[in-house]
């Protein structure tokens, strides 16, 4: 996916194959949207979308998962070569007033330079009438609280936290299948190709803010644990001998972040994504490479 705040870092770092001089900002990897579409590479299953496996094989592919209209969650890697626009996803009781759809989600930094910053939440308290007062301003900027960030760091964003990525930062982004984004400022940037501010979004983004949502922490893992929440669960680990992704029964998916591993007959290496069905008898991973790390991620 172009965006104006996308760079090459993806194709730098993870030979992704883009066409040349393009802003690349997202590569949704694992995705069940109207727009977009993973697609099963090889096995029996080979060419059979996202979509079509939640549909008609749900069971086999998934295991006893909650029914929804399509898979619950959606898996980027992004490139902040800019910052983004300070902004905000909606909270599901909010997102349905606004026609929008609800957005939790946890980046983690799988590269950054030196000086990369993630903004999230407020530096201190402040009122909802205090923050349109500093819009009007254009020094909304002021509020967001900062945070340094390097590699291996990871920040949890409940639907209703006022957040940006900062640029050099390169994430692996676990969200809720949801694409609605109401921003709330852009540092005051114009579009150099039109002369005007980019679109925003402030009458939606104020009101799904929480004002109370004050000097947010980078998550502290426990062991291999980053995130367990009730819409997904993710886990870090070090793979240095072979180990069963989940049990028999429940899907993962694996994203490789170092290293390179391989499982079922595929090989991953780092940047690289793919959903190991639940009823896939052949479940180990298996380092190929010193130094192998992978995210796990499952739903509950």
């Amino acid at each position: 996916m172009e965006r104006i705040w996308g760079g090459s870092k993806l194709a730098e770092l993870f030979g992704k194959n883009w066409p040349p001089n393009k802003q690349i900002g997202e590569s949704w990897e694992i995705v069940d949207r109207p727009e977009a579409q993973s697609v099963v590479a090889n096995g029996p299953l080979k060419g059979k979308t996202l979509h079509e496996l939640w549909s008609q094989q749900r069971k086999e592919v998934f295991g006893d998962v909650p029914s929804a209209p399509r898979f619950p969650l959606l898996i980027k890697l992004l490139d902040a070569q800019e910052k983004l626009s300070l902004q905000v996803h909606p909270p599901e009781t909010i997102a349905a007033k606004l026609g929008g759809e609800p957005k939790t989600e946890c980046w983690y930094v799988a590269a950054a330079e030196s000086d990369a910053k993630l903004f999230a939440g407020f530096r201190r308290a402040i009122t909802r009438e205090q923050f349109e007062k500093s819009l009007r301003a254009g020094s909304a900027a002021d509020h967001v609280h900062t945070i340094r960030v390097k590699r291996g760091d990871a920040m949890f964003l409940a639907a209703g936290r006022f957040h940006a990525v900062g640029a050099g930062n390169v994430l692996v982004e676990v969200q809720q299948n949801s694409d609605t984004t109401y921003r709330v400022f852009d540092w005051n940037r114009v579009d150099s190709a039109t002369g005007k501010p980019r679109q925003l979004h402030v009458d939606q983004a104020l009101a799904c803010i929480d004002f109370n949502d004050v000097a947010p922490k980078l998550i502290e893992a426990e062991g291999e644990l980053l995130v367990k929440h009730e819409l997904f669960e993710i886990r870090k680990w070090n793979l240095e001998s072979p180990r069963e992704v989940a049990a028999l029964g429940q899907f993962a998916i694996v994203g490789c972040l170092s290293g390179s591993l391989h499982c079922a007959d595929v090989d991953l290496r780092p940047g690289e994504f793919f959903l190991v069905p639940a009823s896939s008898p052949d479940r180990q991973l298996r380092p190929r490479a010193d130094g192998t790390t992978l995210l796990r991620i499952t739903t509950p």
